[in-house]
């Protein structure tokens, strides 16, 4: 009894020692321009746990760095569905979405297709 009881402290031990405080990771966002930057980051940031945030407009990359102890990538997608930017994990509701600025509407193909001749970038 004595040892099962140390076995069980030793690998609960384990587990809180292997979620990382400072994990990295990326994933893709939507949006195109400062106005979805600002927002995407601001959402992600505000999440309990994120430490840093910081989206690309030209690669749709949001880099994080985050507690894990505190929150998991699942969590930080849904804060940013919730402002109504999608990803590849949640998609935001038509609600949320629709209360996104109209210049950042990336669903809308004119919309996207001004902003990349705006930036130099059509195709």
């Amino acid at each position: 009894m004595k040892n099962l009881i140390t076995v069980i402290a030793l690998c609960l031990g384990l587990f809180a020692f292997s979620q990382n405080k400072n994990a990295k990771a990326s994933m893709e966002v939507d949006g195109v321009c400062g106005m979805c930057k600002e927002r995407i980051e601001k959402a992600a940031i505000r999440t309990k746990g994120v430490k840093s945030a910081v989206w690309n407009v030209d690669t749709h990359e949001l880099k994080l760095i985050y507690d894990e102890r505190k929150t998991n990538l699942k969590t930080i997608a849904q804060k940013l569905a919730d402002v109504g930017h999608d990803t590849k994990e949640i998609k935001a509701t038509e609600e949320a979405y629709n209360s996104v600025h109209p210049c950042c509407k990336y669903r809308d193909k004119d919309v996207v297709k001004d902003h990349e001749s705006e930036n130099g970038n059509g195709n």
